[in-house]
């Protein structure tokens, strides 16, 4: 059997795109893995009439409902009222909850104030999902055989609700068809190319399996899908024909799993006993920032010179001041020189660098803006690739990391 949601996000700073609404999505991820499809996203204003009449409108077509946002103890935190009016209920202390946010105010050294105690009250016909994380509780109300979730908008407290108390009691719930996800990184091409390479195994799927194309900066996701009953013959066909495309595409998958490029990375250094340096101009150290964002990248990652002056280019990296003033920064003997100077500055096992024109000012007809540079120096040879993004500044800067990145996958694949 196959079970509805439909999840509604509530405040004025998400309508007009003050904030951007990451709860709905991560939620949808969550009630997926469970087997239960997501059939509306709404968002609504900080107002009881709007709350109402999605709730109005949703209930007939759900069997759970989310809510997430405006259970904060200020005038505008309206949620826990209308709810509680909605559903008849009258509110109450709840003393579990009080003690909680007490101990938290202690905790945290700032006095309890008499409008905090608005924290620890809820209506008495709902049942409190605890909040480790915070002073707002999560509420679960049921009506007419549905399964209604209020949750506080702060994300890592709503998360925190969702996978402690509120998906345990959902999978004891709803026990329906499983569904399936398998997910292929493709990078460095289109999902036009992609296309027209696989077009006869996607021709091929049988009714139950689909295939998502997700473009994103640099790469594309290839998302195959499938629902049934069985997750375990599920999962084996969708496993056969992501294989079949695998194959067919070679190296351009990174990865048979939805993971972040610099992970992709993390792991073949880590499977080769390598280390990294990098030596970046056009990026300003975001490279770095990508890598060491991956927990336990100190095991293989040295360091980075941001080289972003050409001073810094010379003093730091030594590269040669006839390289800058015949050819420039954004050439491929200046990288090389960047690449293989840091390679013993940082005495690392192997180094990128990276030098470019990201925009929007500092092209020419010969350099124009989008040309980026990159070099790759290693135990035994040394590589180096031009780049031409078409972008505004902040993009071009994304595709040139992501460039940086899978420049280095290929490397490793290689040795």
């Amino acid at each position: 059997m196959s079970y509805q949601a439909i999840i509604i996000t509530i405040g004025d700073e998400l309508l007009i795109g003050q904030t951007i609404d990451t709860n709905s999505a991560w939620i949808a991820q969550e009630l997926n893995k469970t087997g239960i499809n997501v059939k509306r996203r709404i968002v609504v204003a900080d107002k009881k009439a709007d709350i109402a009449e999605a709730l109005d409108a949703s209930l007939p077509h759900a069997d759970i409902l989310f809510l997430t946002g405006g259970l904060g103890p200020t005038a505008d935190d309206i949620t826990k009222p209308m709810l509680c009016e909605y559903f008849g209920g009258n509110m109450v202390v709840n003393e579990t909850v009080l003690a909680h946010v007490k101990q938290l105010f202690a905790k945290r050294n700032r006095p309890f104030l008499e409008r905090n105690l608005k924290q620890a009250e809820v209506p008495d016909n709902c049942t409190v999902l605890f909040n480790r994380m915070g002073t707002a509780p999560g509420m679960w109300f049921e009506k007419d055989e549905r399964i209604i979730i209020s949750l506080p908008g702060v994300p890592f407290e709503m998360q925190t609700i969702v996978s402690e108390e509120a998906m345990p009691r959902i999978r004891e719930r709803f026990k329906g068809n499983a569904i399936v996800h398998k997910t292929l990184m493709a990078i460095g091409v289109g999902e036009s190319f992609i296309a027209e390479q696989i077009e006869d195994i996607e021709t091929a799927l049988p009714p139950h399996i689909h295939l998502a194309y997700l473009p994103t900066p640099g790469f594309v996701k290839l998302r195959l899908s499938s629902e049934g009953s069985d997750k375990e013959q599920l999962q084996r066909e969708v496993d056969i024909h992501a294989d079949l495309i695998r194959q067919r595409l070679g190296n351009v998958i990174a990865a048979t799993e939805d993971i972040p490029l610099e992970e992709i990375v993390a792991r073949a250094l880590q499977l080769h006993r390598m280390s990294l340096g990098l030596a970046e101009s056009c990026t300003g150290g975001y490279v770095a920032n990508r890598i060491t964002n991956v927990a336990g990248s100190s095991a293989f990652f040295k360091g980075s010179v941001v080289s972003y002056a050409n001073e810094v280019k010379t003093n730091v990296l030594g590269v040669k001041k006839e390289t800058l003033e015949t050819v420039g920064a954004v050439s491929e003997a200046t990288v090389i020189q960047m690449a293989e100077n840091a390679r013993s500055i940082l005495k690392a096992d192997i180094t990128l660098s990276i030098s470019g024109i990201l925009g929007p000012g500092g092209g020419t007809a010969e350099k124009p803006v989008g040309l980026v540079w990159m070099a790759i120096a290693g135990p035994n040879k040394t590589i180096s690739k031009s780049f031409h993004f078409f972008y505004d500044r902040p993009r071009n800067k994304e595709m040139a990391a992501n460039a940086a990145l899978n420049m280095i996958r290929l490397f490793l694949e290689d040795l």
